[in-house]
């Protein structure tokens, strides 16, 4: 008889242990991230991690690297309920870049205070959706279903901006080689330069398998002028990396950032910002 209250212990003393063990994890996740000589934070990375399931339990926010832990909370975040608003492509190509006086590891309450972490809801054309590449956000992950996508996003305008192909120019003594270049290539650098960023992240792929890279770019190859309607739900986001470092090829840096829902206009039919015809991407 006297045996249950002593295996009661022990148990209760493993469970104590096990919580001591996960909370000493957790502190020790924290002691290792250390201000990087960028601004940023390093936060090591442990091998292996097999995909961004892993990357999630070592910490669910933020990822691991060299990295903005602000901004990786901001790109990681899942999912959002309620309505969206309702904005264009020019709305978000009108909104200020906050960069003057905005640093690395900042507070974002500026940021939001100009509509960041908001949902919205904007109708434009996608033009390509880019493979993506390792970033903190996602531990450094490389494997397609563990990393974001580029959408490029433009307006029905836009589409009037074409560019014919150009010839390959031989190198010389003061120019490098310069390869042979298509019209599609060429219209898509022209466009792009007006354009606004979507990104697909693998985090809300886990609860939206179908949000992906391989059957949205499909669609868009199967339209006449390389070009889908789309209307795209998702969070209003600054990438303030890219704006105060490695630019991108578009208007500003405002970003639709995760995308929770896409849909496309099926071939042949028209769709307005409200109408019940668009389809939904993961059908």
């Amino acid at each position: 008889m006297k045996r249950i209250p002593i295996i009661v212990l022990l148990s209760a003393l493993v469970f104590c242990s096990l919580g001591s063990v996960s909370d000493a994890n957790r502190r020790s996740r924290r002691a290792r991230a250390v201000a990087a000589p960028s601004g940023k934070v390093e936060i090591h990375c442990p091998t292996p991690l097999n995909d961004i399931t892993d990357c999630m339990l070592l910490d669910p926010d933020t990822g691991c690297g060299s990295l903005d832990p602000n901004l990786n909370e901001q790109k990681n975040i899942r999912s959002k309920d309620g309505a969206s608003e309702a904005m264009t492509l020019q709305n978000l190509k009108d909104l200020p870049d906050p960069v003057p006086g905005f640093e690395i590891g900042d507070d974002r309450q500026s940021l939001k205070d100009l509509g960041e972490g908001k949902k919205i809801t904007v109708m434009a054309h996608a033009l390509i959706a880019r493979k993506g590449g390792k970033e903190s956000c996602n531990c450094g992950l490389s494997q397609p279903k563990d990393t974001d996508n580029h959408i490029v996003l433009v307006e029905e305008e836009t589409l009037a901006l074409t560019q014919g192909a150009t010839p390959a120019r031989p190198a010389t003594a003061t120019r490098r080689f310069v390869r042979a270049r298509t019209a599609r290539e060429n219209t898509l650098d022209v466009r792009e330069r007006k354009s606004v960023t979507a990104e697909f992240t693998p985090r809300v792929r886990l609860d939206h398998p179908r949000l992906v890279r391989v059957k949205l770019q499909s669609l868009i190859e199967a339209t006449q002028k390389k070009a889908l309607l789309v209307r795209v739900t998702g969070l209003l986001m600054f990438d303030s990396e890219h704006s105060l470092g490695r630019h991108l090829i578009r208007v500003n840096n405002w970003e639709i950032h995760p995308v929770l829902k896409m849909e496309s206009c099926p071939t042949g039919e028209t769709c307005t910002e409200t109408s019940n015809n668009w389809v939904d991407l993961e059908n």
